[in-house]
């Protein structure tokens, strides 16, 4: 188990910033630095203060696939006493990726957990798997069909090619592109948009309705849209006055706090796999 602070946990202006950090070795994935992340986004989750999460890397890269450091010959599979990779998913507040730099394999499963990937140019991303003898792991052979379409993804995937930001655009893997000095403040800029004129409320429950219903028929999401409405338009939502409050006013809305008793729908059935 790594003791060092593999992941920075930094919160300004109701934006968390959680950078992966472990310079040594470009960031690259351990179960430590796993750990510390999960923990670190039940933090982010509980604190009051954060209203939008930016996930980045130090240096030059953002995370560029598991460490081989960490592995001696065969790695196997060990998920005990671990938690999903699709974990970040259950989090009620949005995730967005500021990819600075190299990002493969388990690194851009982190990526693709965030819901809006800004991307600096030149980066260099791949899927790697089958380069390394792998199938294609944590859900990309179910996440990035529905992101970019099924010849691409298998191209990604079979090819496990390294492609660069630019490309990652023009295929909608990545929404924005910048020049690298300024990738992280673009995502931070985005971020903080949400957290001053977003209702935390509706946000959690969008981010739950979005990744739940792609796993849902069109009337199974509608069933699950209309229990949830029922909720937020009632006056047990103070975001809703306050949204319409705000609106008339001409002012930006003062909306509240998460808060941990405020009920949302159920997380995505695979947030709990391990």
């Amino acid at each position: 188990m790594d003791t060092a602070d593999l992941v920075l946990y930094d919160v300004a202006e109701g934006v968390c910033t959680l950078t992966f950090h472990n310079p040594s070795r470009h960031n690259a994935w351990s179960r430590g630095m796993e750990e510390q992340y999960f923990t670190l986004l039940d933090r982010a989750s509980a604190d009051d203060a954060v209203r939008a999460i930016v996930v980045t890397g130090s240096g030059k890269a953002f995370c560029p696939g598991l460490d081989t450091a960490k592995l001696s010959g065969s790695p196997g599979l060990d998920l005990s006493g671990r938690r999903s990779q699709h974990y970040p998913l259950a989090i009620p507040k949005p995730m967005v990726a500021a990819i600075n730099g190299a990002c493969a394999g388990i690194g851009l499963v982190q990526a693709l957990n965030c819901d809006v990937r800004f991307a600096a140019r030149g980066a260099r991303l791949s899927t790697a798997y089958a380069r390394r003898g792998l199938p294609a792991e944590y859900g990309t052979s179910w996440v990035l069909p529905r992101l970019i379409g099924l010849e691409r993804a298998l191209d990604l995937l079979l090819s496990a090619r390294t492609f660069d930001a630019e490309e990652a655009l023009a295929m909608g893997l990545v929404s924005r592109v910048t020049e690298p000095e300024g990738v992280l403040a673009a995502a931070t800029d985005y971020a903080m948009d949400l957290a001053r004129f977003c209702s935390p409320r509706s946000m959690a429950a969008i981010r739950r309705q979005v990744w739940s219903d792609a796993g849902r028929g069109w009337l199974e999401a509608n069933e699950a849209w209309l229990a949830v409405m029922r909720q937020y338009n009632s006056a047990a939502n103070p975001d809703l006055a306050e949204g319409v409050a705000s609106f008339v006013e001409k002012r930006p809305p003062a909306f509240q706090p998460l808060g941990s008793d405020w009920g949302l729908p159920a997380p995505p059935p695979f947030a709990d796999q391990g």
